[in-house]
């Protein structure tokens, strides 16, 4: 039972059981944990916001983060065997976040992707220009049966728009979204802030993410706070995560 009578609604009281599905907390394959004592730093925060279980997204980008489901699995095995020995208790599943570009159409054709959970994959856009063949990349998602999880659709500055009908399209393809926590709070600016509540507010938004890739991003949502409306937007979206992603 949620008490909507104070005056702040804090966001880590409504964490617990919480399933973080992107963060970067895999140590030094991409530009989250650099080691595995950020690694550690990361998940203790993560730990006492109340989540107890994280799906590792590492960026797979062919030009800047080469990784490979090898070099993934090999950093969460790495990891795992780390907190096993300082006894630090969590669970953690690996997966990527894929930059959608040629070298993911050839790691769809393999399939050889790491999936958030059964045939969902989580994928981003570069921030300047969508790809010249997104439809064609959805469409052989589509075809190939796997679920697309747009990683962050509200920082696409160039599907801003008063009609919202490039996300509309999007959805219109089978596009899930997965909106980032960190925008609620203004963490990307006031752009990226409104888009995100109006995506809540339209209905389109199916799960929540906290990106997280340093330990000041988890500081900031340990004390974000929100008013009821917003909580009331927000919340249906956490369980949502919580129910899609138990395992």
């Amino acid at each position: 039972m949620f008490n909507f009578f104070h005056k702040k609604y804090f966001l880590k009281d409504y964490l617990e059981g919480y399933i973080d599905i992107h963060n970067h907390v895999l140590p030094g394959i991409d530009d989250g944990a650099a080691d595995v004592e950020a690694s550690v730093e990361l998940i203790n925060r993560f730990k006492s916001l109340g989540i107890s279980k994280l799906i590792a997204t590492p960026h797979v980008m062919n030009d800047y983060y080469p990784n490979t489901s090898s070099s993934i699995r090999q950093a969460h095995h790495h990891l795992q065997q780390l907190l096993k020995d300082k006894n630090i208790q969590i669970e953690i599943k690996p997966a990527a976040e894929y930059m959608m570009d040629q070298a993911f159409l050839d790691l769809l054709e393999r399939e050889d992707l790491l999936c958030l959970k059964d045939n969902m994959v989580l994928v981003e856009m570069s921030y300047f220009q969508p790809p010249i063949n997104l439809n064609e990349i959805l469409f052989k998602l589509q075809t190939a049966q796997y679920r697309t999880v747009l990683a962050h659709p509200e920082r696409y500055a160039y599907f801003h728009s008063k009609s919202l009908n490039k996300y509309s399209d999007l959805k219109s393809r089978g596009c899930l979204f997965q909106l980032n926590l960190l925008s609620l709070v203004g963490h990307y600016g006031r752009n990226m802030q409104e888009i995100a509540y109006r995506l809540l507010e339209e209905g389109m938004i199916d799960f929540l993410g906290t990106d997280t890739h340093q330990l000041r991003h988890l500081e900031k949502l340990s004390t974000a706070s929100f008013r009821k409306k917003d909580l009331e937007l927000i919340l249906p979206v956490i369980q949502n995560t919580k129910k899609v992603f138990a395992y």
